[in-house]
Protein backbone atom coordinates (compact mmCIF):
# COMPACT_ATOMS: atom_id res chain seq x y z
CA UNK A 1 0.00 0.00 0.00
CA UNK A 2 1.38 3.83 -0.93
CA UNK A 3 1.43 5.42 2.52
CA UNK A 4 0.25 8.37 1.50
CA UNK A 5 -2.16 10.91 3.53
CA UNK A 6 -5.47 11.66 2.33
CA UNK A 7 -6.10 15.37 1.97
CA UNK A 8 -6.04 17.39 5.81
CA UNK A 9 -5.73 13.89 7.27
CA UNK A 10 -2.57 13.16 9.89
CA UNK A 11 -2.57 9.87 9.68
CA UNK A 12 -1.77 7.26 6.54
CA UNK A 13 -3.72 5.06 4.20
CA UNK A 14 -2.35 2.44 6.50
CA UNK A 15 -2.98 2.92 9.75
CA UNK A 16 -6.60 4.24 8.67
CA UNK A 17 -7.29 1.26 6.52
CA UNK A 18 -6.03 -0.79 9.86
CA UNK A 19 -8.72 0.98 12.18
CA UNK A 20 -11.34 0.43 9.55
CA UNK A 21 -10.51 -3.14 8.93
CA UNK A 22 -10.55 -3.98 13.03
CA UNK A 23 -14.02 -2.67 13.22
CA UNK A 24 -15.37 -3.92 10.27
CA UNK A 25 -14.19 -7.52 10.57
CA UNK A 26 -14.47 -8.20 14.34
CA UNK A 27 -16.79 -7.50 16.69
CA UNK A 28 -15.08 -4.55 18.42
CA UNK A 29 -16.34 -1.13 19.74
CA UNK A 30 -14.38 1.94 18.29
CA UNK A 31 -13.27 2.85 22.07
CA UNK A 32 -12.03 -1.16 21.21
CA UNK A 33 -9.75 -0.39 18.06
CA UNK A 34 -8.51 2.88 19.82
CA UNK A 35 -6.64 0.57 22.55
CA UNK A 36 -4.90 -1.63 20.00
CA UNK A 37 -4.28 1.16 18.08
CA UNK A 38 -2.64 2.72 21.20
CA UNK A 39 -0.85 -0.51 22.00
CA UNK A 40 0.99 -0.57 19.03
CA UNK A 41 2.06 3.44 19.86
CA UNK A 42 -0.97 5.11 17.71
CA UNK A 43 -2.78 7.78 19.51
CA UNK A 44 -5.97 8.20 18.00
CA UNK A 45 -8.99 10.14 19.26
CA UNK A 46 -12.70 8.15 19.66
CA UNK A 47 -13.65 11.22 17.88
CA UNK A 48 -11.35 10.75 14.90
CA UNK A 49 -12.08 7.18 14.67
CA UNK A 50 -15.85 8.23 14.39
CA UNK A 51 -15.18 10.81 11.05
CA UNK A 52 -13.20 8.19 9.56
CA UNK A 53 -16.16 5.76 9.52
CA UNK A 54 -18.43 8.71 8.49
CA UNK A 55 -16.12 9.85 5.76
CA UNK A 56 -14.95 6.19 4.24
CA UNK A 57 -17.51 3.55 5.02
CA UNK A 58 -20.21 4.79 1.99
CA UNK A 59 -16.89 4.85 -0.30
CA UNK A 60 -15.64 1.17 1.15
CA UNK A 61 -18.78 -0.34 0.61
CA UNK A 62 -19.18 0.69 -2.90
CA UNK A 63 -15.49 0.44 -3.99
CA UNK A 64 -16.28 -3.58 -2.12
CA UNK A 65 -19.28 -4.12 -4.08
CA UNK A 66 -17.55 -3.23 -7.37
CA UNK A 67 -14.88 -5.89 -6.72
CA UNK A 68 -16.76 -9.02 -5.78
CA UNK A 69 -17.73 -11.83 -8.44
CA UNK A 70 -21.00 -12.13 -10.58
CA UNK A 71 -23.37 -12.91 -7.52
CA UNK A 72 -25.99 -16.50 -7.82
CA UNK A 73 -29.79 -16.45 -8.96
CA UNK A 74 -31.07 -17.81 -6.24
CA UNK A 75 -32.06 -15.52 -3.46
CA UNK A 76 -32.68 -16.23 0.42
CA UNK A 77 -34.36 -12.96 2.25
CA UNK A 78 -35.27 -12.63 5.80
CA UNK A 79 -35.71 -9.56 8.06
CA UNK A 80 -34.28 -9.12 11.64
CA UNK A 81 -35.35 -6.84 14.69
CA UNK A 82 -32.84 -4.44 15.43
CA UNK A 83 -33.11 -1.40 18.14
CA UNK A 84 -31.24 1.64 17.03
CA UNK A 85 -31.58 4.51 20.03
CA UNK A 86 -34.02 2.88 21.36
CA UNK A 87 -36.61 2.17 18.56
CA UNK A 88 -37.48 -1.18 17.09
CA UNK A 89 -36.43 -1.30 13.47
CA UNK A 90 -36.36 -4.24 11.16
CA UNK A 91 -33.04 -4.82 9.02
CA UNK A 92 -34.27 -6.86 5.86
CA UNK A 93 -31.38 -9.08 4.30
CA UNK A 94 -30.66 -10.90 1.19
CA UNK A 95 -28.12 -13.55 0.66
CA UNK A 96 -27.36 -16.09 -2.48
CA UNK A 97 -27.19 -19.98 -2.58
CA UNK A 98 -23.59 -19.66 -1.67
CA UNK A 99 -24.05 -17.51 1.33
CA UNK A 100 -22.63 -14.31 0.00
CA UNK A 101 -24.93 -10.89 1.73
CA UNK A 102 -26.32 -9.32 -1.42
CA UNK A 103 -27.85 -6.20 0.51
CA UNK A 104 -28.95 -5.33 3.96
CA UNK A 105 -31.71 -2.40 4.47
CA UNK A 106 -32.81 -1.37 7.64
CA UNK A 107 -36.06 0.12 7.88
CA UNK A 108 -38.92 0.75 10.41
CA UNK A 109 -41.64 -1.25 8.67
CA UNK A 110 -42.48 -4.81 7.59
CA UNK A 111 -44.80 -3.99 5.78
CA UNK A 112 -45.92 -4.66 1.89
CA UNK A 113 -44.00 -1.06 1.02
CA UNK A 114 -40.88 -2.32 2.79
CA UNK A 115 -40.62 -5.13 0.83
CA UNK A 116 -41.16 -3.71 -2.11
CA UNK A 117 -38.25 -0.48 -1.27
CA UNK A 118 -36.26 -3.38 -0.43
CA UNK A 119 -36.66 -5.43 -3.87
CA UNK A 120 -35.89 -2.51 -5.37
CA UNK A 121 -33.13 -2.12 -4.17
CA UNK A 122 -31.93 -5.27 -4.86
CA UNK A 123 -33.27 -5.10 -8.55
CA UNK A 124 -31.06 -1.98 -8.64
CA UNK A 125 -28.00 -3.99 -8.41
CA UNK A 126 -28.40 -7.56 -9.53
CA UNK A 127 -30.40 -9.32 -12.22
CA UNK A 128 -33.77 -10.74 -11.71
CA UNK A 129 -33.01 -13.97 -9.99
CA UNK A 130 -34.81 -17.33 -11.19
CA UNK A 131 -35.97 -18.06 -7.78
CA UNK A 132 -36.43 -16.14 -4.56
CA UNK A 133 -36.45 -18.21 -0.84
CA UNK A 134 -38.38 -16.13 1.97
CA UNK A 135 -40.52 -17.06 5.14
CA UNK A 136 -44.26 -16.83 5.69
CA UNK A 137 -43.99 -13.40 6.33
CA UNK A 138 -46.76 -12.10 3.75
CA UNK A 139 -45.12 -8.69 2.74
CA UNK A 140 -42.92 -10.82 0.77
CA UNK A 141 -45.94 -11.73 -1.39
CA UNK A 142 -47.63 -9.11 -1.55
CA UNK A 143 -44.47 -6.97 -2.88
CA UNK A 144 -43.90 -9.86 -5.27
CA UNK A 145 -47.22 -9.62 -6.99
CA UNK A 146 -47.03 -5.62 -6.86
CA UNK A 147 -43.86 -6.00 -9.13
CA UNK A 148 -44.40 -6.90 -12.68
CA UNK A 149 -40.89 -7.50 -12.90
CA UNK A 150 -41.01 -10.31 -10.63
CA UNK A 151 -44.15 -12.33 -11.62
CA UNK A 152 -42.26 -14.81 -13.85
CA UNK A 153 -39.72 -15.61 -10.65
CA UNK A 154 -40.43 -19.04 -8.57
CA UNK A 155 -41.18 -18.15 -4.95
CA UNK A 156 -40.27 -20.81 -2.27
CA UNK A 157 -41.95 -20.05 1.28
CA UNK A 158 -40.15 -21.72 4.63
CA UNK A 159 -42.12 -22.92 6.86
CA UNK A 160 -41.09 -21.77 10.83
CA UNK A 161 -40.08 -25.15 11.33
CA UNK A 162 -37.83 -25.48 9.24
CA UNK A 163 -36.32 -22.25 9.58
CA UNK A 164 -32.57 -23.68 9.60
CA UNK A 165 -32.78 -24.21 5.89
CA UNK A 166 -32.72 -20.50 5.36
CA UNK A 167 -29.24 -20.01 4.54
CA UNK A 168 -30.13 -16.05 5.59
CA UNK A 169 -30.65 -16.87 9.31
CA UNK A 170 -27.10 -17.64 9.51
CA UNK A 171 -26.08 -14.10 8.47
CA UNK A 172 -27.81 -12.53 10.92
CA UNK A 173 -25.59 -13.92 13.70
CA UNK A 174 -23.15 -11.23 12.88
CA UNK A 175 -25.11 -8.64 13.05
CA UNK A 176 -25.87 -9.76 16.31
CA UNK A 177 -22.26 -10.21 17.55
CA UNK A 178 -21.19 -6.68 16.13
CA UNK A 179 -24.66 -5.20 17.86
CA UNK A 180 -23.06 -6.53 21.51
CA UNK A 181 -19.19 -5.25 21.18
CA UNK A 182 -20.88 -2.08 19.83
CA UNK A 183 -23.35 -1.97 23.04
CA UNK A 184 -26.27 -1.20 20.79
CA UNK A 185 -26.59 0.70 17.85
CA UNK A 186 -27.17 4.52 18.24
CA UNK A 187 -28.29 6.26 15.13
CA UNK A 188 -30.10 5.06 11.63
CA UNK A 189 -28.00 6.51 9.11
CA UNK A 190 -24.73 5.25 10.80
CA UNK A 191 -26.21 2.30 11.50
CA UNK A 192 -27.13 1.35 7.86
CA UNK A 193 -23.32 2.97 6.85
CA UNK A 194 -22.41 0.27 8.98
CA UNK A 195 -23.85 -2.69 8.66
CA UNK A 196 -23.64 -2.19 4.94
CA UNK A 197 -20.14 -2.08 4.98
CA UNK A 198 -19.70 -4.95 7.48
CA UNK A 199 -21.64 -6.90 4.76
CA UNK A 200 -19.44 -6.22 1.94
CA UNK A 201 -16.17 -7.36 4.55
CA UNK A 202 -17.90 -10.55 5.64
CA UNK A 203 -17.94 -11.17 2.46
CA UNK A 204 -14.96 -10.91 1.16
CA UNK A 205 -13.27 -12.81 4.42
CA UNK A 206 -16.12 -15.75 4.18
CA UNK A 207 -13.54 -18.25 2.34
CA UNK A 208 -11.44 -17.75 5.25
CA UNK A 209 -13.97 -19.30 7.99
CA UNK A 210 -14.57 -22.49 6.03
CA UNK A 211 -13.55 -25.61 6.76
CA UNK A 212 -10.60 -25.83 3.74
CA UNK A 213 -6.87 -26.63 3.60
CA UNK A 214 -4.75 -24.31 5.72
CA UNK A 215 -2.86 -23.46 2.69
CA UNK A 216 -5.96 -22.25 0.90
CA UNK A 217 -7.12 -20.07 3.93
CA UNK A 218 -3.82 -18.62 3.91
CA UNK A 219 -4.14 -17.55 0.15
CA UNK A 220 -7.44 -16.25 0.73
CA UNK A 221 -6.92 -14.12 3.57
CA UNK A 222 -4.17 -12.54 1.72
CA UNK A 223 -6.26 -12.04 -1.16
CA UNK A 224 -9.14 -10.47 0.74
CA UNK A 225 -6.10 -8.26 2.45
CA UNK A 226 -5.36 -7.07 -1.18
CA UNK A 227 -8.73 -6.25 -2.20
CA UNK A 228 -8.83 -4.29 1.12
CA UNK A 229 -5.88 -1.91 0.40
CA UNK A 230 -6.83 -1.51 -3.01
CA UNK A 231 -10.40 -0.60 -1.94
CA UNK A 232 -9.06 1.22 0.56
CA UNK A 233 -6.95 3.37 -2.43
CA UNK A 234 -9.67 4.09 -4.18
CA UNK A 235 -12.21 5.50 -1.52
CA UNK A 236 -8.97 7.76 0.04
Amino acid sequence: MTDRKPYRHRFPLSVIGYALRLYHRFPLSQRDVQELLHERGIQVSHETLRQWNIKFAPLLTEELRHREPRRGSRWHLDEVCVRVGGVKHWLWGAIDERGDVLEVLLQEHRDTEAAKSFFARLLGEYAVPEVIHTDKLWSYGAALRELPVLHSVEHVQVVAAARCNNLVEQSHRQTRQQERGQLGFKRRRRTQEFLALHARVSNLHRQTRTTIPAALRRSNQTEALLLWREAIQQAA
